[in-house]
């Protein structure tokens, strides 16, 4: 569905994407993940053809930037950070006005109308005026706008900044849906809304691809998670005994309730520290009410590839 080959963008203060190549297969909903300043949406914009690339070959659907700039913007459904709306306008009329705009049949318009209103829950709002919406439901209308033509690929950016959690749930239950039928690539700074919702997950930073797989194997690549345990002992004490072993990376306290401490372990990559922990414990005849390893996260990896 997407092919991105040496992709690079450069204004005269840099080079701001730096040669990325990444494809996205019919049918997959892919993450699309980075740090502030990391490429992301510029990346977006030169696959959607708002921006043109500096050098490299984008494929959409069959269709080739910039040549086919047309075709490929029938392909897609864009859904931007801020969504551009005419608050003055009516929810059906203004998605009526950017069908047609869209080229979607006079025949067909109204079926397409009906249709995106029910997919995005907009059918009980149809003829209110846009400016008096909440920000859920304008972000609902900027969804439907990028499905009124039917288009095999969704692209969006940021959908549930700044929707509060009900709004957050209903939206990403929505996104699951549509990622029956369709291709989406999904860009959020929210790594849980990826690993509900997403099959894959591609990790930009500094204008590099550091990372393109499933989330499965994606965690595989960090430590096996932090070993929480909680401990009956001088919190000073644990702290400086269980730095002190070899495969601990990091020991931080997380609480502490009378006699009782809390502290997370990380271990360095590719160690497994239960054992050396459990020995340590046992040697200094603490006592034990809890010890359990997290399963890593994508915000580990996240974190481990492209912190500074």
């Amino acid at each position: 569905m997407i092919a991105v080959e040496n992709l690079s963008k450069r204004y005269a203060g840099g080079e701001v994407v730096k040669g990325i190549s990444f494809s996205v297969a019919k049918g997959e909903v892919v993450g699309f993940l980075g740090p502030n300043g990391a490429g992301k949406s510029t990346t977006m914009r030169m696959i959607t053809g708002y921006l043109p690339a500096t050098d490299g070959k984008i494929e959409v659907a069959g269709a080739h930037l910039p040549e086919q700039s047309l075709r490929v913007r029938q392909r897609i459904g864009y859904m931007p950070e801020n969504v551009p709306l005419y608050p003055e306008m009516r929810v059906g009329e203004f998605l009526e006005y950017r069908g047609r705009l869209k080229r979607v049949g006079r025949g067909e318009i109204a079926r397409r109308l009906d249709l995106v209103l029910d997919q995005c829950g907009l059918a009980e709002v149809r003829h209110k005026i846009i400016g008096t919406l909440s920000k859920g439901y304008r972000q609902r209308v900027g969804l439907a706008d990028a499905l009124i033509h039917n288009p095999p690929l969704l692209i969006l950016d940021e959908p549930t900044a700044g929707l509060d959690p009900h709004q957050i749930r209903s939206f990403r239950e929505l996104i699951k849906e549509l990622g029956q039928d369709r291709t989406i690539v999904l860009s959020t700074h929210i790594l849980s809304e990826v690993e509900m919702v997403c099959g894959r997950a591609i990790i930009i930073n500094r204008g590099r691809i550091e990372a393109s797989d499933t989330l499965a194997n994606l965690e595989k690549r960090v430590q096996a998670g932090a070993l929480q345990i909680e401990v009956k002992a001088d919190p000073a004490t644990v702290l400086e005994k269980l730095r002190a072993l070899s495969e601990v990376s990091v020991a931080t306290e997380i609480s502490q309730a009378g006699d009782w401490v809390a502290v997370e372990v990380v271990a360095v990559p590719g160690k497994d520290i239960r054992g050396e922990v459990d020995q340590l414990i046992k040697r200094e005849n603490w006592p034990l009410r809890d010890f359990r390893r997290e399963k890593a996260r994508l915000e580990d990896v996240f974190v481990e590839l492209t912190q500074e």
